[in-house]
């Protein structure tokens, strides 16, 4: 564990810091970074040594404390922090919480004002989901020869604005391979192949817990939760159904739920609500 002092100047302690993030890229050691929504979560990624933990800004105090001492990235979602004062104040508060980084997908700008006041930024290139209808919808990018030197350009700005990292998502591994040559940037590879210093999936697509969408191309599961959560909702749907029908049949409460008064405390109430 390394001793740190947070943006909010409280000494802590963490298991990965930014500056040993940019001396395992240098000695191509391979890290790992998975989402968290809540402390549970959190919790379990932690017990299990993964490098870095990312999640939404609004989530974080709940996300730290599963995970106390790892290095944790609160993203800003472009919706919910519009302005240039709205994104600086929710990076501040953010990070004076704790949190180690932030990432945000929005402008270079954006970037550069955060990295101004010290903070650890990242940056996010390749398909950012909210701008997939650029590009004709959810896909690869950097396919082509031109697609992957714009990516390099814009992680060349990114590098300007001051940030350290950013995420690289959906865009061709061998051509990430290249780019990454030219790039001091710490790339966290969602969907990226093996090109990324960081190797970067979300919590459910490992568990095996995605509902209601398509698993991504790059995603894989080692775990199956859908099956254990069927089974606990069949288990929950039985269990209410159960507290309904007793309800419906006057078998709930009985005697073994209730407490009453104690001994001749009953006849003074009637005594004294007879008198009323």
């Amino acid at each position: 564990m390394k001793r740190i002092y947070t943006f909010g100047h409280e000494q802590v302690e963490r298991n990965i810091t930014v500056g040993d993030i940019l001396e395992n890229k240098k000695n191509k050691i391979k890290m790992t970074q998975v989402t968290a929504g809540n402390a549970e979560e959190a919790e379990i990624i932690a017990d299990q040594n993964i490098d870095m933990i990312i999640t939404g800004s609004d989530w974080y105090q709940d996300v730290r404390r599963g995970a106390p001492n790892t290095f944790i990235t609160a993203a800003l979602f472009a919706g919910r922090f519009i302005t240039n004062e709205e994104i600086l104040r929710g990076a501040f508060e953010v990070m004076m919480k704790g949190a180690d980084s932030v990432l945000t997908p929005r402008s270079f700008d954006v970037v550069e004002m955060l990295a101004k006041e010290g903070m650890q930024v990242q940056g996010h290139v390749g398909m950012i989901p909210s701008m997939a209808t650029k590009y004709g919808g959810i896909r690869t990018v950097g396919k082509t020869a031109d697609e992957a030197l714009n990516i390099l350009k814009d992680m060349k700005r990114l590098e300007d604005a001051g940030a350290f990292g950013a995420e690289v998502e959906c865009v061709a591994e061998d051509a990430l391979l290249e780019l990454k040559k030219h790039t001091s940037l710490v790339l966290n590879s969602l969907g990226s192949g093996t090109g990324g210093d960081v190797m970067f999936l979300f919590f459910e697509d490992i568990c095996g817990e995605t509902i209601g969408i398509k698993m991504p191309r790059h995603a894989k599961s080692w775990g199956n939760g859908n099956s254990i959560k069927e089974k606990l909702n069949k288990e929950r749907a039985k269990a209410i159904k159960g507290f309904k029908t007793d309800v419906e049949n006057s078998t709930y409460p009985d005697s073994d739920h209730v407490v009453e008064m104690l001994p001749g405390e009953k006849d003074i109430l009637l005594e004294k609500l007879d008198s009323l």
